[in-house]
């Protein structure tokens, strides 16, 4: 992505805070036991504004600074430490490369940051995910709030900068969708020979590695932790033990996306090993695939996030009182969600740099609409496991369900005049 984007996304954002100062922190390393480390996640808000991708970064928006409005923080370049961990960009070449107007030390983080905080009317910062880098920022703006009543000039509050940052990230650039529509684009091919690959008697862990192999040709890694669940491990929403071998007769749930240069793509399908449907499995598939039709027909700018869960919800009870899996009235079965036993989650979530994407899904009681540029996931579904216990005054399941675990997902594109669905090339309908 252009260095251009980053820098137009700071402008907007330095436009919203106004005369305060927003600092941002870097993912840490994660350790994975003892000096094994996992692969490196830049903190998704971070990448955002900078497209830095390193650890013991800090990243300073001071847009009121007579001087320096982008402000870095980096490690500084060591010739024997990326011998060992790998090549840094440096203090030098992050102003040049990265747009900064000044670049320090990751050392020098609290001796230089007063001066970009003590003008500011507010700093914005998002707590919680690092006590110690928490500690330090409170430790600077109480140093400097106990100076206001002598300067009449500080930062006097402290302030999440998620409700300003967040709708930024729900409204994809034209550059955004680009590279969201490639994520997309190779998982729709993991998908299709992983379809091609699976057959009775070879294992899920098999079909896995036929598609993150896909994967990994393709210059992706996996969004999360791939599901591939044949049979009744399909009732278990996030299954990833991927061990079982399948057998003639199971349906295979596959629930795998890519990460392409940071943005995410997320598909879900369910299909007999063997080839053929069971008339059970068939008539259960057939209620997931309407719902998922249904729900993303609601999926229109200025239309409430919800009502595409809401019309999931109304076509799988229909489905499941027209097979007696449920009984009663529709209308008392959605209120009290007595739904819940065969069907226990929402209908989506948003979609973008991270894979249950930033922002939110209503404003109290008030939902949130849909826009044109946001990027959300349908993905209705029915469990039926073997332990499926049904709300009082509903019937028993026949075991003849049980085990029967189906869900479909698709990434969906909210344009001007409706939706573009990123991930149709996929086949869902019954041959």
């Amino acid at each position: 992505m252009r260095g251009m984007e980053y820098a137009e996304r700071r402008e907007r954002l330095m436009a919203k805070i106004g005369k305060g100062t927003a600092i941002f922190r870097s993912a840490p390393m994660a350790v994975m036991h003892n000096d094994v480390e996992y692969n490196f996640r830049q903190d998704s808000d971070f990448f955002y504004l900078t497209g830095f991708n390193e650890a013991e970064a800090v990243a300073v928006l001071a847009p009121h600074h007579e001087a320096h409005r982008f402000i870095l923080f980096v490690q500084p370049k060591d010739l024997e430490k990326e011998t060992w961990t790998g090549y840094r960009v440096g203090v030098e070449a992050a102003k040049e490369r990265f747009g900064a107007d000044e670049v320090y030390a990751i050392a020098e983080l609290d001796e230089k940051l007063p001066q970009y905080l003590e003008k500011a009317d507010r700093i914005y910062y998002r707590f919680g995910r690092d006590k110690a880098f928490n500690d330090r920022i409170l430790r600077h703006w109480q140093r400097l709030l106990a100076t206001y009543p002598k300067k009449g000039y500080g930062p006097i509050a402290l302030e999440d900068l998620a409700p300003i940052l967040h709708p930024m990230r729900q409204v994809k650039s034209p550059a955004e969708l680009e590279l969201m529509r490639t994520a997309a684009a190779i998982a729709v091919d993991a998908h299709n020979r992983a379809r091609d690959f699976a057959q009775p008697g070879r294992y899920e862990y098999e079909v896995q590695a036929e598609i993150e192999h896909t994967f990994g040709l393709r210059g992706t890694v996996p969004a999360y932790p791939s599901i591939v669940a044949s049979g009744a491990n399909a009732c278990v929403l996030h299954y990833t033990e991927n061990t079982r071998q399948m057998q003639s007769g199971d349906l295979l749930l596959i629930d795998a996306g890519c990460s392409y240069q940071y943005y995410n793509s997320d598909i879900t399908r369910t299909f007999p090993i063997s080839g053929k449907f069971t008339a059970e499995q068939q008539a259960i598939y057939e209620i997931v695939l309407r719902a998922q039709l249904a729900a993303i027909a609601e999926v229109h700018p200025g239309n409430p996030y919800k009502q595409n869960h809401d019309a999931a919800v109304r076509v799988i009870v229909e489905g499941l009182l027209d097979l007696g899996l449920l009984q009663g009235d529709i209308e008392e079965i959605i209120k009290e969600e007595k739904y819940k036993p065969f069907y226990m989650h929402r209908t989506g979530h948003w979609l973008g740099l991270d894979v249950h994407d930033v922002g939110v899904y209503q404003h109290g009681e008030t939902p949130h609409n849909l826009e044109p540029g946001q990027v959300l996931t349908v993905e209705p579904g029915i469990y039926i496991s073997s332990y499926i216990k049904p709300v009082e005054g509903q019937p028993e399941v026949d075991p003849r369900w049980h085990g029967i675990g189906i869900r479909i997902e698709d990434d969906v594109l909210v344009t001007a005049t409706g939706h573009e669905i990123l991930t149709a090339g996929v086949p869902k309908a019954i041959p």
